[in-house]
């Protein structure tokens, strides 16, 4: 334990004194990397990194830490590394029980589009028999998500190589006026959406006001005229009426920062803190216009991720904007290839475990499945007589089909999963596992290969998932048909930012995104366009449209609080001052697709994020259809209906009622001590009754 924390206050200390020399630390975790295993004989993981144009390669390093097992014969067993599709280190693992490899690291070694593929390949032994080896359970090397690149930050070539259609990945933060327009609004959730695609770290949303003097790279939003006067003097660019305007702001400053050391005094690592400066870069992305109808094309360019990419510019003038996305020949999206899913062909050889691995979405399909095939199609090098093969396919984890392999070296395998199989989000692998014939099993590690063809390989979902109550597990592909308005309260607008911007990334967190909702105040929609139009609704919960949701699960013209099925535990009530998130999703009165969120407290903003945020988790349930979701991240899921028994709606009760309610316990206890204590007296009195006929 000692030398764990002296390894983590090493890493501390470079880190820091690191930050000092211009360079940055980050984590494999703060890549949205795990602690990631490699298993079996012949294992091997990747891990990528998209590099940002203010890192410089050379000087840069990786330092990679490893725990193999404890039962492996380690000096006959490897890792190496291989980089950018390169081998760059080989070596036989050393005795200690975590181990460390650095790598420096060069430009060379990044792809063409600025990523940084890491994969790790393992040959491991326990017995130094091969043959026995195969499906050892023992056999595995963890990689620690402590492991990180040391990265050079240079602002050398700062000005050149940052440009429009890279400047997203280092964003971190978007900024919106105080009084925000519908157009803001739009803004901040497209501008939202843009980097969640890019990022795996929370994106923070400031309103002007409110904007910390450490946060020196964001995106800013609004028209011109509305800008601050500091800040309009960054934009060199004008645009006219009815254009709008991407224009990227970059400037190098001299910064004043507060550096922790830490410093070993008489074997006691002690926190030391030092002044430092650095020349640090800003960049501020203006997302603006001329005027509204020139601002609206900026914002609908945002959603085009064809013309984000493609400008190499500081700044780009948007005289007309539209999306236009390439649609499949199969327009309704129910038969998706494995590679529109992101497959990849893996030519695979070896012997015992050969795997592929896929992900896919309920919401990459047009509509929420109810069953789906899974279909494979694969060719592989034959089996010779006395070898043992199969072909499993694994869904979440669990195996759900396993057939054998023959000597025809063509595999077309087909299962249909139900609904209770799959989930929101869906993990699929593909293995190979192969036996050579015994007595040759050192000749033919080699031998077998296999390869999945994944553009014939599918998933097809066989018809819809339709039910009576619309529930969470139907979220966002219950959208995807028709047109969507978003609806706001005008006083709860510049609340609602962040968790629009949640909205608005998972109706296009699919492999077709094409959904741009229309956004309205709540005050200023026709009651007729609630029935003819799918809803997403942001609201106070004293908003009057509210009435106009008669199908919700929840009505809010009354006094009502929920109770935790579990444990019979109050967890919201309508006049509740705890920061929370209620979200309800139901069918409204034309069968349009309707979601409602509302939000008390006094950090109404997070109680936004925080529901629209658990809406969209893995759901455990295929029946929920309303939420509660605090600031403190705690969550509760319902089923509510016209008999439900959490729900319950105070103010339709009696006074004698609600004492009851509130007080019963306490009654019925009370009854029970009089008839304990009416027992005991009565049997006193026959007690003495049987003494003095005794006497």
């Amino acid at each position: 334990m000692n030398k764990f924390f002296t390894l983590l206050a090493f890493i501390l200390l470079f880190s820091t004194a690191s930050q000092a020399q211009g360079n940055s630390i980050a984590s494999f975790k703060a890549y949205g990397h795990e602690d990631d295993m490699i298993y079996g004989m012949s294992g091997a993981t990747s891990f990528y990194f998209k590099i940002t144009p203010l890192v410089e390669m050379n000087g840069s390093k990786l330092v990679l830490f490893f725990e193999p097992s404890q039962a492996l014969i380690k000096s006959h067993s490897y890792i190496n590394l291989v980089i950018n599709n390169k081998p760059a280190y080989s070596s036989r693992l050393g005795p200690d029980s975590i181990q460390k490899i650095t790598l420096n690291l060069s430009r060379a070694d990044l792809s063409p589009d600025k990523f940084l593929k890491i994969q790790v390949k393992t040959l491991l032994t326990i017995t130094d028999d091969q043959c026995k080896d195969l499906d050892n359970p023992a056999m595995w090397l963890k990689i620690k998500n402590y492991s990180y690149l040391s990265l050079v930050k240079s602002n050398k070539n700062f000005f050149d190589n940052v440009n429009i259609s890279n400047c997203f990945d280092s964003k971190k933060a978007i900024v919106y006026p105080s009084n925000p327009s519908l157009h803001d609004l739009k803004a901040v959730a497209w501008a939202y959406s843009r980097l969640k695609k890019t990022q795996t770290r929370e994106i923070a949303v400031y309103e002007e006001s409110k904007l910390p003097d450490s946060v020196r790279n964001y995106i800013r939003v609004g028209t011109v005229d509305k800008l601050p006067a500091d800040q309009r003097e960054l934009v060199k660019v004008t645009p006219q009426a009815s254009q709008g305007l991407f224009y990227l702001h970059k400037s190098v400053s001299l910064i004043t920062d507060t550096i922790t050391r830490m410093i070993d005094v008489k074997g006691q690592l002690t926190p030391v803190k030092t002044v430092t400066q650095e020349q640090a870069p800003k960049e501020i992305l203006f997302v603006t216009g001329g005027d509204p109808t020139g601002y609206e094309k900026a914002i609908t360019a945002l959603g085009n991720m064809n013309i984000l990419n493609s400008t190499y510019g500081d700044y780009l003038l948007i005289e007309k904007a539209e999306n236009t996305f390439f649609k499949t020949i199969d327009e309704n999206r129910s038969k998706l290839s494995l590679k529109q899913i992101g497959g990849v062909s893996d030519f695979l050889s070896g012997i015992g475990s050969l795997k592929s691995a896929y992900s896919f979405k309920n919401s990459d399909f047009s509509f929420t499945p109810k069953e789906v095939e899974i279909r494979f199609v694969a060719n592989y090098s034959g089996l010779a007589p006395g070898d043992r093969g199969f072909f499993n396919i694994y869904l979440n984890g669990l195996l759900i089909s396993s057939e054998k392999l023959d000597a025809s070296g063509k595999l077309n395998s087909s299962i249909t999963i139900n609904r209770y199989q799959h989930h929101k989000y869906n993990t699929l692998e593909a293995e190979f596992r192969f036996y050579p014939t015994n007595g040759n099993c050192r000749n033919s590690f080699t031998n077998f290969f296999a390869e999945v063809d994944v553009d014939k390989s599918y998933l097809e979902s066989k018809n819809p998932f339709i039910t009576s109550d619309l529930s969470f597990y139907q979220y966002p592909e219950a959208f995807n048909s028709g047109t969507t308005k978003i609806v706001v309260s005008e006083q709860y607008a510049k609340y609602a930012a962040a968790a629009m911007g949640e909205i608005i990334y998972e109706l296009n967190n699919n492999i077709n995104a094409n959904n741009f909702p229309e956004f309205v105040y709540s005050k200023d929609i026709d009651v007729n366009e609630l029935k003819k139009n799918n809803i997403i609704a942001l609201l106070s919960k004293d908003d009057k449209i509210l009435k106009e949701f008669a199908d919700a699960p929840i009505q809010f013209d009354k006094d009502f609080r929920l109770y935790y099925t579990d444990n019979n535990k109050p967890v919201y009530s309508l006049s509740d001052t705890v920061s929370n998130g209620l979200a309800q999703i139901f069918y409204g009165r034309s069968n349009n697709a309707t979601l409602v969120l509302t939000a008390t407290g006094s950090h109404v903003a997070e109680a936004f994020l925080a529901v629209s945020k658990s809406i969209t988790e893995q759901l455990s349930t295929l029946s929920s259809n309303v939420c509660i979701s605090d600031v403190n991240s705690n969550k509760y899921l319902f089923n509510i209906n016209k008999s439900s028994e959490n729900l319950e709606y105070i103010d339709t009760k009696s006074g004698l009622t609600r004492f009851w309610d509130s007080y019963n316990l306490y009654i019925l206890l009370g009854i029970l001590i009089l008839i304990l204590l009416s027992f005991l007296y009565v049997r006193s009195k026959v007690q003495k009754s049987q003494d003095l006929f005794n006497d």
